[in-house]
């Protein structure tokens, strides 16, 4: 969290405002944020013009044109266009003409004309990069395609699939495979495909890679259509919080009701991951991975009986 709908909610949003701006200058309070220095970033930054605005996965990319003011070039790292990449993590937040806030933000763009585009921060996770767009295709070189893309077929999906022991949630997760899903849209997407999060990804068949694929792709649309989740510190660059938590069918609803059939959602751990399902829509059938535990609160057993739906035992 934020995943691909927040990060394209943010990317419409900044669409509207930044384009056309320069960025004046790069303050940077909390050094961690980047593996390059102030004064790099500065160089690479400043002087520059926003002409656009894009997305891969998770991360937000701003293309700055080449140098308008020569001297901001002076460092030697070159006048011509950037590309930035910003990657939002847990808690990361960019706002627009930000107001006051009770910690600093961990770095600034100040824009004109006069005004800033702040990255707040609070579990100091996010990241920034600037480089020659040049070296952009080697910086997402590992990552899956774009659900939305061409690339992303269903038959590329059972490609995917095949041979692959890992449960379906950890597949979901995967960004080699698919860029831009997180715990909440994994979560929610099996649970439209009626998929087992525990289902090993190589048991899925033709017609249910089929079913996961469009239902991956409706989770994703609802999630961008409702401009994103604030379960927790998610708000676009005017500071307004999205609502698709206000429809979500499993996450985190553990022990209320599913809204088709009823039943108790339940909750297991699958990678390190809390994952929530319906034990009714989402059956245990075809091959089912072991790389789960049951959470707190999950029922237990009895001794000598069958663990319950979804629950098996560490492997």
């Amino acid at each position: 969290m934020p995943e691909l709908p927040e990060v394209e909610t943010v990317r419409r949003r900044l669409l509207t405002c930044l384009p056309g701006l320069v960025v004046r200058d790069v303050v940077v309070n909390d050094a961690t944020v980047s593996a390059q220095s102030e004064t790099e970033l500065r160089a690479l930054l400043a002087g520059r013009r926003v002409v656009g605005l894009r997305r891969r996965g998770k991360y937000l990319i701003v293309d700055l044109g080449a140098v308008e003011r020569p001297r901001a070039a002076a460092s030697g790292l070159g006048a011509g266009p950037t590309t930035t990449v910003i990657h939002l993590r847990m808690t990361g937040q960019l706002l627009f003409r930000p107001g006051p806030a009770d910690r600093p933000p961990r770095f600034v763009w100040r824009l004109d004309p006069q005004t800033d585009l702040a990255f707040q921060d609070v579990r100091r996770f996010g990241r920034l990069w600037a480089f020659d767009p040049a070296a952009e295709e080697e910086f997402f070189a590992r990552m899956g395609p774009e659900p939305f893309g061409d690339a992303f077929s269903v038959a590329y999906l059972r490609r995917a699939l095949e041979g692959r022991s890992a449960p379906l949630k950890s597949f979901l997760l995967d960004q080699r495979r698919i860029a831009g899903v997180g715990n909440i849209y994994a979560d929610e997407t099996l649970f439209r495909a009626r998929l087992h999060p525990l289902r090993a990804a190589g048991s899925v068949g033709p017609r249910e890679a089929q079913r996961l694929h469009a239902a991956l792709l409706e989770t994703l649309q609802a999630g961008i259509d409702h401009e994103g989740s604030s379960i927790e510190s998610f708000v676009d660059p005017a500071g307004q919080r999205g609502s698709f938590q206000e429809i979500l069918s499993v996450y985190q609803r553990t022990g209320e009701p599913c809204r088709i059939c009823a039943a108790t959602v339940r909750r297991l751990e699958v990678g390190g991951r809390g994952t929530h399902y319906c034990p009714s829509c989402q059956p245990r059938r075809g091959g089912m991975s072991r790389g789960s535990r049951r959470l707190r609160g999950s029922p237990v057993p009895p001794r000598g009986g069958k663990p319950p739906d979804g629950a098996p035992p560490r492997g």
